[in-house]
């Protein structure tokens, strides 16, 4: 039976190029109406047709992840691409699999719920794994986060920090200001602002093997007494600072925990402060994250529409000074990644084993994908409790010269 309704499945969905699957009995069945991509898998696993039916974003990663999909001539991007173009947004070919995807969104949506402690431990899932894996691929900076190609013959490492560079900007930060970074990572965004700009930072993360870098790395820079990191949720932070920057740590709050977020946000800053949010986004309608991502990446993450944003931003008071989109930056981002992780993928299977290496190259090239193919992207919000915060123009990101941003005539 499920082997029936697998072959209507692919029959209905697959309307652009090709499918030739050789099952786990030798039979060979083709799909789609040809063309590129034309993709051959082999399954080995008897019970796939019906995992792939009850879950197909899970089986599928799954299936790779154990061997037990076969891909000719390893091509995860062709099938992966195969699958993206065919099925984005919503578009399974049969009413029972749309409803069954409807459903599962709608359940996941409702029982996600990242409270301190289990905040705490998403986090360890994902950055407390050895520090040699992120040397594989990440740039010297560590930076952990879509980057910004300014032009197409970018090294990472020069995207990197053309990305903090262009972030600082936003935050139009003097020297002796105080900054609250929301979400460190391994202290390199502390450390521009810190070194370049002359800022005080405070960088909070709920990652172990993160504070601990972090703290080092500022203490090896000479500047451990402009950078304070801490080991805490955000929010416990008591002070207020001049300047909040959050660089991929929204992606991790979780939707029932927008408003509060924003409300820290709100509380931290102070009056005359800037806040810059940036994180991964949707351009589609909302919907929940992939079963696979969220099980073996980034349990308890959440990928946002503009509309779930801003609707947390507008019940606090925040003025949105700019909103910013960056398109396919993070596709480039991943395809390097991807790239210097598969140079060095025998250190990775030597670290963990081969399963954990097939594991994480899928979740570069799916995650590529999908910022390339479908409806992700990276928002840039600019928020301040004065609209007089900053310039009328976005001249000042791309003068040499930083124009003081407007005052009230009262003043």
């Amino acid at each position: 039976m499920w082997e029936q309704l697998l072959d209507r499945l692919f029959a209905a969905t697959i309307r652009r190029g090709s499918l030739t699957m050789t099952t786990h009995t030798g039979e060979t069945k083709r799909f789609g109406p040809g063309g590129e991509p034309d993709i051959s898998i082999r399954v080995s696993d008897p019970d796939f047709a019906a995992k792939l039916l009850k879950n197909p974003d899970l089986a599928l990663g799954e299936g790779y992840m154990d061997g037990t999909l076969e891909i000719e001539g390893d091509d995860l991007y062709g099938l992966l691409t195969l699958a993206i173009v065919n099925v984005r947004g919503g578009g399974y070919g049969t009413w029972w699999m749309k409803a069954l995807m409807e459903a599962q969104s709608r359940l996941r949506g409702l029982i996600q719920r990242n409270t301190i402690g289990r905040s705490r431990a998403n986090v360890a899932h994902h950055y407390d794994l050895s520090g040699g894996l992120y040397d594989l691929f990440l740039d010297e900076d560590r930076q952990y986060s879509c980057a910004y190609f300014q032009r197409p013959d970018m090294s990472l490492e020069a995207a990197q920090l053309a990305k903090k560079r262009h972030i600082a900007k936003k935050l139009l930060i003097e020297p002796g200001m105080s900054v609250l970074d929301i979400g460190c990572g391994w202290g390199g965004m502390a450390l521009t602002l810190a070194r370049e700009f002359g800022a005080r930072v405070t960088g909070v993360t709920l990652s172990e093997e993160q504070h601990r870098i972090a703290k080092d790395r500022a203490r090896a820079a000479g500047l451990d007494d402009r950078i304070d990191i801490r080991l805490q949720d955000y929010r416990h932070v008591p002070e207020t600072f001049d300047r909040i920057v959050s660089v991929g740590m929204f992606e991790h709050v979780g939707r029932k925990h927008f408003s509060e977020y924003f409300e820290t946000v709100h509380d931290r800053l102070s009056p005359n402060g800037i806040a810059l949010i940036h994180t991964i986004g949707r351009t589609a309608r909302p919907r929940t994250i992939s079963p696979w991502i969220d099980k073996y990446i980034f349990p308890g993450g959440y990928i946002p529409g503009l509309s779930e944003i801003m609707g947390a931003v507008e019940g606090t008071g925040l003025y949105p000074t700019d909103v910013e989109v960056w398109r396919l930056h993070y596709a480039e981002t991943l395809k390097a990644w991807h790239d210097r992780f598969m140079a060095r993928r025998d250190e990775a299977v030597a670290l963990y084993d081969e399963r954990f290496a097939r594991m994480w190259r899928y979740y570069f090239v799916a995650s590529e994908l999908t910022f390339r193919l479908d409806d992700q992207c990276v928002f840039q919000l600019q928020l301040a409790h004065d609209q007089a915060a900053v310039p009328l123009t976005r001249d000042y990101l791309y003068d040499e010269e930083k124009p003081a941003p407007l005052r009230h005539a009262a003043e």
